[in-house]
């Protein structure tokens, strides 16, 4: 059982950066595939990225460039680096894990991973 818990988000302006934590208990993170996925109001939760327990990583189209996930062993965490935000990327920002070995694209498509975070809020705004 993997308990997980975000955290980093806040509001900040069109253009800022934030960095979303994704703190990890009850089991050792290397071993899974995490995700970071989003909801905005009134919209479905779309996936953003994805680090295999390999490490190979992939983004939505929506934030390559400017979004970089990493993984920190020690810690037990996954961090999402966010730069250059915008306004349409104001949402509840969850992380993710599962155990399977599928593609990071397919997790971001589908949502499919077994352990969730309550969430984080991000607010870009001016």
């Amino acid at each position: 059982q993997v308990q997980l818990v975000e955290s980093g988000g806040g509001l900040v302006q069109p253009g800022g950066s934030l960095r979303l934590s994704c703190a990890a208990s009850g089991s050792t993170l290397d071993y899974y595939a995490i995700g970071w996925f989003r909801q905005a109001p009134g919209k479905e939760r779309e996936g953003v990225s994805c680090i295999t327990s390999d490490g190979r990583t992939n983004y939505a189209d929506s934030v390559k460039g400017r979004f970089t996930i990493s993984r920190d062993s020690a810690k037990n965490t996954v961090y999402l680096q966010m730069n250059s935000l915008k306004p349409e990327d104001t949402a509840v920002y969850y992380c993710a894990a599962d155990g399977r070995h599928y593609s990071g694209i397919y997790y971001l498509s589908r949502g499919a991973m077994n352990y969730w975070g309550k969430g984080t809020l991000v607010t870009v705004s001016s």
